[in-house]
């Protein structure tokens, strides 16, 4: 390293510690913010208070009409609560008799992490001082009648089989509300009728729905399943969103809704409108790490409902894994015949081009290795080498791109001696650019077939955390491909790296920097010191980048950072094969005789080259005119 990377390099440090020092807050700065934060946790508490109080104020209501044998809920307010079985090879669900609704939901052909069956949520799940998992429905009482809250009312089972059972919520002689539910593999369909309600309900044609449940963590990895666990959404005329996973979110929404789930990374929980909701409330609150939880979700909407009993409100709910084909298979299944719930959507694969890849390329791949019944591991790397070669000829051309710009060095360095001024720079491109067209080379040309490569690298980082075929699956020491490896462990965690080392991701970090160092080699000198300092630092870039993805990738899936392991290390191969296969000296012949074939018949520039001469030129010409003006003011100062 000489004289100037060393000062170089010490100038940088220095500039990051100034821009920290000054961007450090001051101590006031400090005590505003402190100020702030306890005026914020002053709202959230007396939010709190307020929130209790009130639910206190309800429970002293119910109490009251428990005890008041004239009241209209004096019969479903008193009661003992069952619980109905529904069930078929996939899932279980209960639905209790208190609040007539889904109380837990079991999915049998996966497990969790003690190897019992998996129990997506259930009615229980409470997190210290906060409010149980509910399923709400609030029907509006005529005047003088209060509103029916079903969650504390109890209705009787009439109509059970191990398919479907109807929940009656009866409310004086041939009164009743009726929840009428049907299980069809994962979905369970549900109608509501109202008889002979109208002298007990308003004419309101909508029912209010209180939904709020607790994500449960099911994987090992806290901090990476959180990372795909939200509230996705599908507007009726649009495609589906989502609220942030990474912080606290509520928001409003005045357009019509067709579904709401309750999305974990690989199980989701979604409530599909048999026609659509309205007034959709969402609010998704993060969960601290250590209590079984993820997220804390609620959602408040309107249904339509008809209190003359004439139609039935029509509902759905989706209780499943989160895998494309299944959800794919139950968009077909809605109550409206015909209607495609895209329930698939609540899958993010990236962005649209990205998407595509993902969607119709990588997951056929992925699904046809899958069905050899290999192990994962090996389904990785055989989905590695495929695409590997899909992209070679990328990876060749960009490859001998930049050896012919590395055997045209010499001529380079000829003309960096011929213009040595710094007004001779435009000269200088110039006449490089000229260089590289009669040669048959391009500055681009390294470029462009590793930036058509970049969709694929981002649609696997979107696509391997996502499938659920990895979940549970080992492969040497990962015991579960969908988390983190943790062979090397320990119990206080360490800032930054926290309770263990990723062996796949400490892999993948290594293999990067022997990938930087080969392509590295790769780039051609530019020529002049200063484009070479730059070149050294870019290079010194590329070796910290390692460093970096090893504290971001540490607590990722094993499966994915296998699979960046393999890419890079095949990147490896391919730059050292194609380092003793093409030559530079046999190379730079080939191009001589292009040169001289074309000498007369010079090749069309490509669009981007033209461009560059273009720009270059005008850039020239504007120099030489402003090199005037100067000449013209000092001969007119004289």
């Amino acid at each position: 390293m000489d004289k100037r990377s060393i000062i170089g390099y010490v100038l940088i440090g220095i500039v990051l510690i100034g821009y920290f020092m000054l961007n450090q807050p001051s101590a006031e700065d400090m005590a505003r913010q402190q100020r702030y934060n306890d005026s914020i946790a002053i709202v959230l508490k007396n939010k709190e208070l307020a929130e209790k109080a009130q639910e206190q104020i309800r429970l002293n209501e119910i109490e009251a009409q428990k005890n008041d044998s004239t009241d209209i809920l004096f019969n479903a307010l008193n009661g003992t609560e069952e619980t109905i079985i529904l069930s078929n090879d996939l899932v279980k669900v209960n639905i209790s008799t208190l609040g007539g609704t889904v109380s837990s939901v079991i999915l049998k052909e996966y497990r969790n992490q003690q190897g019992s069956e998996l129990v997506m949520f259930d009615k229980n799940d409470k997190v210290a001082g906060k409010e149980r998992n509910t399923l709400n429905f609030v029907f509006e009482g005529k005047q003088g009648v209060r509103n029916i809250s079903t969650d504390n009312l109890y209705f009787t089972a009439l109509d059970r089989n191990e398919n479907s059972v109807t929940m009656r919520l009866a409310l004086g002689t041939d009164k009743y509300v009726d929840f009428r539910y049907r299980l069809n593999g994962y979905m369970l369909d549900m109608h509501i009728d109202a008889h002979n309600m109208d002298d007990i309900l308003s004419t309101k044609k909508d029912v209010e729905i209180e939904w709020r449940q607790y994500a449960r963590q099911h994987e090992p990895g806290y901090e990476f399943e959180q990372r795909y666990t939200n509230i996705t959404y599908k507007p009726t005329n649009d495609d589906s969103d989502y609220l942030s996973e990474m912080q606290d979110e509520s928001e409003k929404f005045t357009e019509p809704m067709k579904w709401i789930a309750f999305k974990n990374q690989f199980f989701s929980c979604i409530m599909i409108a048999g026609n659509e909701f309205s007034d959709v409330n969402l609010d998704s609150r993060k969960i601290e790490k250590g209590q079984d939880m993820l997220k804390s979700f609620s959602a408040s909407m309107n249904a339509p409902f008809d209190p003359t009993g004439r139609d039935a409100t029509g509902i759905q709910f989706y209780f499943g894994p989160n895998r494309f084909g299944t959800l794919q298979e139950c968009s077909g299944m809605s109550l409206n015949a015909g209607d495609d719930l895209e329930l698939e959507e609540i899958i993010y694969f990236g962005w649209p081009i990205v998407r595509w890849i993902n969607r119709y390329f990588i997951m056929y791949l992925f699904d046809g290795l899958s069905g050899l019944g290999l192990n994962m591991g090996l389904v990785l790397i055989l989905l590695t080498i495929i695409v590997k070669v899909i992209v070679y000829p990328f990876t060749k051309k960009s490859y001998v791109s930049s050896a012919k710009m590395r055997a045209l060095k010499p001529y380079i360095d000829e003309i960096n001696a011929k213009y040595t001024k710094k007004e001779d720079a435009l000269k200088k491109q110039q006449e490089i650019m000229g260089l590289y067209s009669k040669y048959g080379a391009s500055p681009m040309g390294g470029c462009l077939p590793m930036l058509i490569q970049m969709p694929v690298f981002i649609a696997l980082f979107n696509f391997v955390p996502n499938a659920i075929e990895l979940r549970q699956e080992s492969f040497l020491w990962a015991h579960d491909l969908s988390a983190y490896d943790s062979l090397i462990s320990w119990d206080q965690p360490i800032w930054l790296i926290g309770n263990h080392i990723s062996i796949f991701c400490l892999l993948f970090c290594v293999t990067q920097i022997v990938n930087t160092y080969y392509t590295s080699r790769m780039q051609p000198s530019m020529g002049g010191s200063e484009m070479e300092q730059q070149q050294k630092m870019m290079r010194w870039m590329m070796y910290l980048m390692p460093v970096m993805f090893f504290f971001m990738f540490n607590d990722y899936s094993s499966g994915l950072n296998f699979y960046y392991f393999v890419s890079t290390l095949i990147s490896v191969g391919i730059f050292i094969y194609l380092r003793r296969a093409i030559k530079e000296d046999e190379l730079l012949k080939k191009m001589e005789a292009y040169a001289v074939s074309n000498k007369n018949n010079p090749a069309k520039k490509s669009n981007m080259m033209a461009r560059l001469e273009a720009l270059q030129e005008q850039q020239r010409k504007l120099a030489e005119e402003q090199e005037r003006m100067r000449n013209a003011r000092k001969n007119k100062n004289k």
